[in-house]
């Protein structure tokens, strides 16, 4: 898939919110919480203009049970994705506009994300620096899967920063 880079629009909340409540309507009482993270959840932030759901369940083995309903309402069912204990699904084909990462309660991505989200929500300084090489590595690369692998090293060297960040706000 290419690489699309848009500026933040206030519109990825209210789409963050419409597919909360369809979301709702399908998994139930299966779900403990939903969160907005990724670049679309930072206001002033470039992304891809994919809105990135976190849905928190009981049991995530129970989530595979709806994979053929969610297959029919247009999600594609990519299971963990690279990522032990998620299941991903990723709405809108081509022109992709959603993806619902979903964690059993305590798995230790949730924090990973929420955190960094925090963090960048917090250090503006930070979260323009991030928008700022995705905007040059996405002129290099083409496609998604160059770009995300170009940008690796920085996430993760962000990451880092960010866990420090919360860890010293507990400390202290």
């Amino acid at each position: 898939m290419k690489v699309r880079l848009t500026g933040y629009t206030p519109n990825w909340k209210t789409m963050y919110k419409e597919e909360q409540a369809n979301l709702r309507c399908i998994f139930g009482k299966e779900i403990l919480s939903f969160e907005h993270f990724g670049s679309t959840a930072i206001p002033g932030m470039l992304a891809k203009p994919v809105v990135d759901m976190m849905c928190i369940v009981k049991d995530i083995y129970r989530i595979d049970s709806y994979n053929t309903y969610m297959d029919g309402v247009g999600y594609d069912i990519a299971g963990e994705w690279g990522i032990e204990g998620r299941r991903l699904f990723r709405k809108g084909g081509v022109n992709r506009s959603h993806h619902i990462h979903v964690y059993q309660y305590g798995n230790p991505q949730i924090d990973r994300h929420l955190i960094l989200r925090d963090y960048l929500l917090q250090h503006s300084s930070e979260a323009a620096q991030y928008s700022a090489f995705k905007e040059k590595i996405a002129k290099r690369y083409t496609y998604t899967s160059e770009y995300s692998k170009a940008k690796k090293q920085f996430v993760s060297d962000l990451e880092n920063r960010a866990l420090w960040w919360k860890e010293k706000s507990l400390d202290g």
